[in-house]
């Protein structure tokens, strides 16, 4: 198994590295005694690395379960010009993380307009931030579950790191670490490529720390 004590120096910022560490990597019944990862294909120690890089970057270091979304009318500008091309415009939703989720968020990954608040109820939640009513909905499928229980589930240990690994797996998002592109990965999970040097930054921590510590799979 991952050596808890590499996962711990992994993410110093949480408290909670133990309860993260037994969601992902402790055996579970319900799996047959396979862990969460490995009942998700993540298994090799590329494809486990890539995986706590991404997850890492998204919860700021496995702290944050729910997307922030407070920015400044600056920060919009910055980061969602495309719906914010100017500062007026952006003064009108600045450092209102609700106003702000429902106009990025509306009229795609199955969400309604602006109006319809869906933007703001399906923001990205979990460790890998899964976001979007249509996400919401298969995630929920999967579990046989309403996207409101998934709502709320995404906001344990388990299910924050559940989703990540049903996304994980959905998306495919293995062949990209198989290939050793990163960069692909990246923008499959981000859409582009935000964060992009902090991703590869713990990608190569997390190889070197499971190296170094004589990380072996079960």
């Amino acid at each position: 198994m991952i050596d808890r004590n590499a996962f711990r120096k992994f993410i110093p910022k949480s408290k909670y590295a133990d309860q993260w560490y037994d969601a992902m990597f402790s055996p579970q019944s319900e799996f047959g005694g396979k862990s969460l990862l490995e009942e998700y294909e993540i298994n090799t120690p590329k494809r486990i690395a890539a995986f706590l890089a991404q997850t890492s970057h998204e919860s700021g270091g496995y702290v944050f379960l729910t997307e922030n979304l407070n920015y400044s009318a600056e920060g919009l500008v910055r980061i969602f010009n495309k719906y914010f091309p100017d500062l007026a415009t952006a003064k009108l939703y600045a450092r209102n993380p609700e106003k702000i989720a429902n106009k990025v968020y509306a009229n795609r990954m199955g969400n309604g307009d602006e109006a319809s608040g869906d933007g703001f109820k399906f923001r990205g939640r979990g460790i890998l931030q899964l976001t979007g009513k249509n996400n919401y909905f298969w995630f929920a499928a999967s579990l046989e579950i309403t996207p409101e229980e998934a709502a709320e589930y995404l906001q344990t240990f388990e299910g924050a790191a559940q989703s990540a690994c049903w996304y994980w797996s959905e998306n495919k998002l293995n062949r990209f670490v198989d290939a050793n592109d990163f960069k692909a990965l990246t923008k499959a999970i981000n859409g582009g490529y935000i964060g992009l040097e902090d991703r590869e930054h713990h990608y190569e921590i997390a190889l070197n720390s499971f190296n170094t510590s004589g990380t072996r799979l079960a």
